[in-house]
């Protein structure tokens, strides 16, 4: 055959490929998302094999073994007692609570860790929704938006005081994004960055992520704040606004099921951009394997590389740890 080009030529082996690839994966690309509680021991997460919620001592030990393995950061999200909990999800705001206590263990173990704190109500809420709940006289429940945002800029400046470097609003509610930069600005914490769940969807990916919580919603849905999924263009109206109120990064959540999401948001935006592999995702990667349908190590790879070269500049995934000794 006359042929001039034949793209085979950059795959004849490792060494070209190698220097042909366009994306790359590395551990400082990873943020590793972790569970938590007030007890002295360490759980399996039933829902989530693999994963731990962990204690305090645990969680220090956990970050300690992230570092070493190259990750830079770790998202904190606590399992809080039914007795704290609320309508109003106050407790959020104490700073006597546990991730104050979790911030301070991390600390003290790696001070050189980023520490990225949730900014929602769902695990303190007595209802399981991600704001202030109000019962309607037909029964229906009302997520209230400012009241809301209220309660989230005491949290956000609660995280603040106990030493977090970023805070990240995954609530959905409107305006919050600027009201929590007014807060931090107004108290002394012009260097905190705000990481914003921009465009979040109301996912049924999220489910076994709700049982490691125990935050799934009482009554209803999150679709009142929460995006609909069949929406692209919304997703770049609600990053917009997020950028426009002071947003340092903003995120995509879910990520595989939303490349094309993830695409369009790299392609208006100059911020980084951030994307959250769930549990949904990372449990039928897990289930998978284990019935023995695919090799559990090149999924890992291949579905944070699919992310990366979306246009993700980071990725929140319960695989952190191991992808960083599979890329090594």
């Amino acid at each position: 055959m006359d042929l001039h080009h034949r793209p085979r030529r950059n795959r004849k082996s490792e060494s070209v490929r190698a220097l042909c690839q366009e994306t790359s994966l590395h551990p400082s690309d990873l943020i590793l998302p972790v569970f938590f509680h007030s007890e002295s021991t360490d759980h399996p997460i039933e829902s989530m094999p693999g994963c731990t919620r962990w204690s305090l001592t645990g969680l220090a030990d956990e970050a300690k073994r992230a570092f070493e393995l190259g990750i830079p950061a770790m998202v904190l999200f606590p399992k809080v007692d039914e007795a704290l909990k609320s309508s109003d999800g106050r407790a959020a705001a104490s700073d006597d609570g546990i991730v104050s206590k979790a911030i301070a263990t991390i600390r003290d173990a790696v001070p050189e860790m980023s520490i990225i704190t949730d900014v929602a109500l769902d695990p303190y809420s007595s209802d399981g929704h991600d704001g202030v709940v109000e019962q309607q006289p037909n029964g229906d429940l009302k997520i209230l938006n400012d009241e809301t945002v209220e309660v989230l800029c005491e949290q956000a400046l609660c995280h603040a005081r106990a030493g977090a470097d970023i805070v990240s609003p995954s609530d959905m509610m409107d305006g919050r994004v600027g009201a929590i930069r007014e807060a931090l600005d107004t108290h002394g914490f012009q260097d905190v960055n705000i990481l914003s769940y921009s465009a979040k969807y109301a996912s049924a990916y999220y489910g076994p992520f709700r049982g490691a919580l125990d935050s799934a919603p009482k009554a209803g849905d999150k679709k009142t704040y929460q995006m609909d999924p069949a929406n692209r263009r919304e997703a770049l109206r609600e990053v917009a606004l997020d950028v426009s109120e002071g947003a340092d990064m903003v995120m995509v959540k879910p990520a595989g099921p939303y490349l094309d999401i993830i695409r369009e948001v790299r392609n208006e935006v100059q911020l980084p951009v951030a994307a959250y592999q769930v549990s949904g995702e990372y449990l039928m990667i897990k289930s998978a394997a284990a019935a023995g349908w695919v090799d559990e190590d090149k999924i890992i790879v291949e579905s944070l590389m699919g992310i990366k070269r979306a246009g993700a500049d980071m990725i929140l995934t319960y695989f952190a740890k191991e992808a960083c000794e599979l890329i090594s």
